[in-house]
């Protein structure tokens, strides 16, 4: 078997930076071992941080067709009601974004995502294999009425995505789904990684504590019955944590308004190292025009993960795009650690880390070469 020996001016491999280390991996993109230097004075020489391939732990590929669609800074409550309305304006053009969205998540040094899906549309699309991907299958229903019908609907496109890798059920958020359908949700979280949206605008704690603000307004544009719910006195996050306990791993999304007692609680409460919190910051800026809680994250020692969030609220599908917007917004934290959130981490968060996130002998991570000063990417193998 052939391989090839390369060294660029510091390698990370997926935990800390060296200076001396040159990498040795195989044609087909295995590792075969990390040497020093001076066992392989005939390698390649190339200019950056030589590092593994990224994972986006969050991303709505179904949406890519909606690349500029939406203006920018509505906030997460006219958002959503936009992707209600326009998501079947440009269907003719789904396919062809959805694989025109892949192919720049590959370019971008991406190896796995993620990714939420409401329906089949990219199905097709991963069964080429180009990357590895986790399927969470979202589902909504906030009327327990309809409990049944959202539940057979949503397993109806999980049984579509048979032969592209691992899939389940997930819940949307806790203001769109009823008890009723949590409760037929549960049996699917054993064994799996759980995805959920959590606590993205201050309107969902409202909504779930006092059964107030825009949240109301929005079932009512929708003529969606909300009159069985009540106020639950607990905010957003500790009226369904409690639900995710038979998860594997649990991966909360966007924690714009995460306060500190429900970050402590959800660390608390579970097994170390299982709940995983995923930085979207292009898409909160997109939306909401805030940034996460990375200190408070950081402070608490919270695994944290990175994510793009969808084309229709983002504009591009890079995690070296995400990096470059927290290194402006946060520039105390050292690059070492961010490349840990985009790559260890995400591999763990998604059960992927026996194959991916790090430069260890039998892995195929992936290669990419990060350039410090503008954070450009270009992948190597």
């Amino acid at each position: 078997m052939s391989y090839r020996k390369l060294k660029a001016g510091r390698l990370f491999d997926g935990t800390r930076f060296h200076n001396d280390k040159t990498l040795i991996v195989s044609a087909d993109g295995r590792i075969e071992a990390l040497v020093p230097d001076s066992e392989a004075p005939d390698a390649e020489r190339l200019e950056g941080i030589l590092m593994p391939g990224f994972v986006n732990c969050h991303c709505h590929l179904e949406l890519s067709h909606m690349k500029g669609q939406i203006a920018e800074c509505t906030g997460l409550v006219e958002f959503v009601l936009r992707v209600i309305s326009g998501r079947n304006e440009r269907a003719a053009l789904i396919a062809t974004a959805i694989a025109e969205a892949e192919a720049e998540m590959r370019r971008n040094g991406i190896m796995a995502v993620g990714d939420i899906s409401n329906t089949n549309d990219t199905a097709a699309q991963k069964r080429q294999g180009n990357l590895a991907y986790y399927n969470f299958v979202e589902v909504l229903g906030w009327a327990p009425a309809g409990a049944s019908a959202s539940y057979e609907r949503a397993r109806a496109v999980l049984e579509g995505f048979a032969g592209c890798g691992p899939a389940t059920l997930v819940p949307h958020a806790s203001y769109t789904v009823s008890d009723a359908l949590w409760a037929l949700l549960a049996p699917h979280f054993p064994g799996h990684t759980i995805s959920v949206h959590n606590q993205e605008t201050p309107d969902e704690d409202q909504f779930i504590r006092d059964a107030a603000g825009a949240f109301v307004g929005l079932y009512e544009k929708l003529g969606v019955d909300n009159r069985h719910h009540a106020p639950r006195g607990v905010s957003s996050l500790r009226s369904y944590f409690d639900k995710l306990q038979p998860a594997s791993r649990r991966l909360l999304v966007h924690n714009t308004f995460l306060p500190q007692e429900d970050l402590h609680y959800a660390l608390q409460t579970t097994p170390a190292d299982s709940t995983f919190f995923c930085l979207c910051i292009n898409a909160n800026l997109y939306i909401e025009n805030e940034v996460p809680p990375v200190e408070l994250l950081r402070k608490a020692g919270a695994p944290i993960v990175i994510g793009t969030d969808s084309l229709a609220s983002n504009w591009s599908l890079g995690i070296h795009d995400e990096l470059r917007s927290l290194r402006k917004h946060f520039p105390a934290v050292p690059l070492e650690e961010m490349l840990g959130w985009a790559t260890r981490n995400g591999a763990r968060a998604l059960g992927m880390d026996a194959e991916l996130g790090s430069f260890e002998k039998g892995k195929k991570p992936g290669v990419v070469l990060l350039q410090e000063e503008d954070l450009s990417v270009r992948r190597i193998v």
